[in-house]
């Protein structure tokens, strides 16, 4: 906290918390505002008072122009909770475990930095949306508080057995809180890592932070837990299905993006529909061919080859690239093409060095809607010629995660290609849709 306001807060016997009235002069006019004072943003001059409106959102008020400060009310000594109470339970609904990982869900304001970091507990998170404990018992468990960018293939190892032990020990569901950014990797990781699965699991999220009036996290909690509890035994992602909170949307999990930086609606499934419009009383479903719930243990086959990278082809891009993970020691490489699944003819010569390396080179498209086919044009079908494993209508991401889980099982580049093509978890369409482009 700088020296000046530091000085004020003392002058004007303020502390964090209190519940103040201020009167700011901006030019001829003067302004009232009331909230309770936060701390000093610490990358700010130090000339600013920072106050948190009834509305939610915070203000910067210059203390060069406030005329009048009136305290209205002080900061009550509270301990910290600690959740350790027992969680409200009823007899006859479905038991859901929620799994904590991180993410904006589970993020609140650092009023420091006003940088956005994990902080809620699991507990917390729960009690935060009271009226899901209206449809499931809920048994919070935090297993790992991280952003969504610091995911790591290890996590989705770790996240699968977390599933599997609550699924197979008599859970209902379970509903896993995830950043954003990179929830569609982890869904799909859990949609190859996850054997025999009998039961739920959704991964919900949040695209702006739970202290923020305009958070959709309590809404893509409550759906997630309704989806929970439904018949759906597959991996998928309940979103905002639009940007008010009318209703989600349940996306299958190899076939799901993230398509906007901040709207709260930016999930799209990407060459399928969605498996349901979900409300917090109500699922409608939009198809029919998902798996059912049924009986039997869950299997967690978590056995991948993290050697595996992603590379994107841009006017320019030079083989010598290719040459380097090959050098490197990778064993798998996923090809984000142009079109088709186009690479330049100069760029071919050195995917076929990377196949007689024993190299699995996956191709996928940087246009995300539609199919590969590396038959139309010259270049395509020499890529073929390469060795070259078209990916049908995957998403780039989803051949990433299941390159490494399919190496973890072979390196045989025959079986790789097979496994490939194989449509384990629905993340191969058996046609390409058109009613499916994002308009």
């Amino acid at each position: 906290m700088s020296r000046k306001i530091e000085e004020f807060m003392k002058r004007h016997n303020l502390e964090v918390g209190d519940l103040i009235r201020v009167v700011k002069r901006d030019g001829d006019e003067h302004l009232t505002f009331e909230g309770l004072v936060m701390p000093p943003y610490e990358l700010s001059p130090g000339e600013t008072l920072t106050i948190k409106l009834d509305n939610g959102y915070n203000i910067g008020i210059l203390i060069d122009t406030i005329e009048g400060v009136e305290v209205l009310g002080k900061a009550a000594e509270k301990p910290e909770m600690a959740f350790q109470e027992v969680l409200p339970r009823k007899e006859g609904l479905p038991n859901v475990t929620i799994l904590g990982t991180g993410g904006t869900i589970a993020s609140r304001i650092d009023y420091k930095t006003g940088a956005v970091h994990p902080a809620f507990t699991a507990e917390e998170l729960a009690r935060a949306v009271p009226e899901i404990f209206d449809m499931a018992n809920i048994t919070p468990k935090l297993i790992m508080n991280i952003l969504s960018e610091d995911m790591k293939p290890e996590y989705w190892k770790r996240i699968a057995q977390e599933v599997a032990e609550a699924l197979n020990s008599g859970y209902d569901g379970v509903v896993i809180a995830h950043g954003t950014d990179t929830m569609s990797y982890t869904a799909s990781a859990l949609s190859f890592m996850l054997r025999n699965l009998t039961k739920p699991v959704v991964l919900v999220g949040a695209q702006r932070s739970s202290d923020r009036p305009s958070s959709d996290s309590a809404m893509n909690l409550t759906c997630g837990v309704k989806m929970a509890t439904s018949d759906v035994a597959e991996v998928m992602v309940v979103m905002h299905g639009e940007t008010s909170d009318t209703y989600c949307l349940a996306h299958r999990g190899t076939k799901v993006r993230k398509m906007h930086t901040s709207r709260r609606d930016a999930f799209r499934s990407i060459n399928d529909i969605p498996i349901a419009r979900v409300w917090k009383d109500r699922i409608e479903f939009l198809r029919g061919d998902y798996r059912r719930r049924s009986q039997g243990e869950v299997e967690v086959d978590d056995r991948m080859d993290e050697r595996v990278a992603m590379l994107k082809v841009y006017p320019g891009v030079r083989g010598e690239i290719l040459d380097f993970l090959v050098d490197k020691g990778y064993r798998g490489v996923v090809i984000e093409g142009t079109g088709l699944g186009h690479v330049p003819g100069d760029f071919i010569p050195h995917v076929e060095r990377a196949v007689e390396e024993g190299v699995a080179v996956c191709v996928t498209s940087q246009c995300l809607y539609g199919r590969v086919n590396l038959n139309v044009y010259s270049n395509g079908r020499k890529l073929l010629r390469a060795g070259a494993i078209p990916c049908e209508d995957m998403l780039p991401e989803t051949a990433y995660v299941k390159l490494m889980w399919v190496l973890g099982h072979t390196e045989d580049l025959k079986e790789v290609r097979e496994m490939m093509l194989t449509n384990y978890a629905g993340e191969i369409t058996p046609y390409t849709r058109f009613d499916t482009f994002l308009r």
